[in-house]
């Protein structure tokens, strides 16, 4: 287990049962956890999920997919000092959903 800080402060896992649900739902995904964790800890913005979960993303120029790809970490604060990574995934554009945080 990995855990980073999300902008909020709030330290942040990312379980091997959590990559093992990741690599086979997004095989490109199998040489990104730093990638995953660097998301979650410096993000170019933060989005709201689904179900209470958020959305760090983070523009890549090089990606194992194809270039400038957008990867977002879904993950869950139950609590301030509680967080969880659910899901990882490469994609070519941000959805139009509310931004929670972004860094100018």
């Amino acid at each position: 287990m990995k855990i980073a800080f999300s902008v909020n402060g709030v330290p942040t896992k990312l379980t091997e049962k959590q990559l093992k649900h990741i690599y086979n739902n997004h095989p490109e995904m199998k040489t990104e956890e730093d990638r995953i964790l660097e998301t979650v800890s410096n993000p170019n913005l933060v989005q709201q999920g689904d179900v209470g979960s958020l959305l760090a993303i983070k523009k890549f120029d090089k990606t194992p997919v194809t270039n400038n790809k957008y990867l977002n970490v879904a993950y869950k604060e139950p609590t301030q000092t509680e967080g969880f990574v659910l899901t990882a995934f490469y994609s070519n554009k941000l959805k139009n959903r509310k931004i929670i945080w972004e860094n100018k």
